[in-house]
C-alpha cells in the first residue's frame, strides 16, 4: 500500500483530484514534443505513461523511490523503470535521447544547474526536453518540500545558460479551476493567520513537513466536503496551456538542444 505525502497527488483520493488532474494535463500538453527515445525523470507513480509511451520507440523512467519502481515495472512491462538520484545521471550516454520530460521535479533538486546540464548532455542534437514547475507567483504558502520555486524570470535566465533555444509558457486553468485556487488561497489564509511569527518562513524545512502535510490534507479535505461537486468534477481538460508563465499556475518549459 502506498503511503502518500500530499506531495504525492493521487488519482484514489478525492479531494487530491483538482492537483492530480494539474499534473496530468501536463503530459497531455507535452505530447506534441515526444518522439524517439523517451526519457523521464521523476515519474513518480507513473501518471503519464499510458499517455507517453505509444508516442516513443524507447521510454526509460527514473526515480528515487525503489517501491515505486518495482510496482511500475510490473504495470507497464515494456517501460524501463529504473531507480536512480540525481543529478548527475551516471548510467546515460551522451547524446541518447530523443525527449525528455521532467514534472514537478527541479524544485527539489538542490543544484538545478547541474541537473539541467545533464538534461542538455543526454540530448541529442535538435532533442527537446519540457519540464513544469510551480510558479511561486501563485503559491498560497511555503512548501517544506521544494529547495525553491520560481518565477518565469528566474527560470528563463537559469536555463538560458545551457539551452540555446527556451521557451517559457504555462499551465492555467479556466473559471471552474480558478474557483477552487480562490477557495483554496481562502482557506490557506484562515489557518496562516495564526503564524504571527512567520515560522513557515524562519523554520528549517524538515521541523514544517509534518504539520504542513497534516494541515494541507485537512484542507484538502476541507475543500472536498464544502464543495464536492466542485472538487470532482475537475477534469485535466480545465487546465490549458499559457504563453504568459507568470501567469499560470505552473511554469511550462520547453529546451532544445
Amino acid at each position: 500500500m502506498a503511503t502518500y505525502t500530499t506531495e504525492i497527488a493521487s488519482d484514489s483520493i478525492p479531494s487530491d483530484n483538482p492537483i492530480h488532474q494539474r499534473l496530468l494535463q501536463a503530459y497531455y500538453l507535452a505530447k506534441p514534443y515526444v518522439k524517439g527515445d523517451l526519457l523521464e525523470l521523476g515519474c513518480g507513480e507513473g501518471r503519464g505513461v499510458e499517455l507517453l509511451s505509444p508516442l516513443a520507440q524507447s521510454y526509460l523512467a527514473l526515480d528515487k523511490i525503489q517501491e515505486v519502481i518495482d510496482r511500475l515495472k510490473e504495470k507497464h512491462p515494456k517501460v524501463d523503470f529504473q531507480q536512480a538520484v540525481f543529478p548527475p545521471f551516471q548510467t546515460l550516454e551522451n547524446d541518447s535521447f530523443d525527449s525528455v520530460v521532467s514534472f514537478q521535479v527541479i524544485e527539489h533538486i538542490k543544484d538545478d544547474k547541474s541537473f539541467l546540464k545533464e538534461i542538455y548532455r543526454v540530448l541529442k542534437p535538435g532533442g527537446v526536453a519540457v519540464l513544469t514547475t510551480p510558479n511561486i507567483k501563485k503559491t498560497l504558502t511555503r512548501n517544506p518540500w521544494h529547495v525553491r520555486e520560481y518565477t518565469a524570470e528566474q527560470l528563463t535566465q537559469l536555463a538560458s545558460q545551457i539551452f540555446p533555444k527556451v521557451a517559457m509558457k504555462g499551465v492555467g486553468g479556466n473559471e471552474k479551476v480558478m474557483k477552487y485556487y480562490e477557495q483554496n488561497k481562502e482557506s490557506v489564509r484562515r489557518i496562516t493567520r495564526f503564524d504571527i511569527f512567520n515560522l513557515q518562513y524562519r523554520l528549517p524545512a524538515p521541523l514544517l513537513r509534518i504539520p504542513y502535510d497534516i494541515l494541507n490534507r485537512v484542507n484538502r479535505n476541507k475543500l472536498n466536503t464544502s464543495d464536492s461537486g466542485l472538487v470532482a468534477e475537475i477534469t485535466h481538460n480545465d487546465y490549458v496551456m499559457m504563453e504568459d508563465g507568470d501567469a499560470a499556475l505552473d511554469l511550462f518549459l520547453i529546451l532544445e538542444k
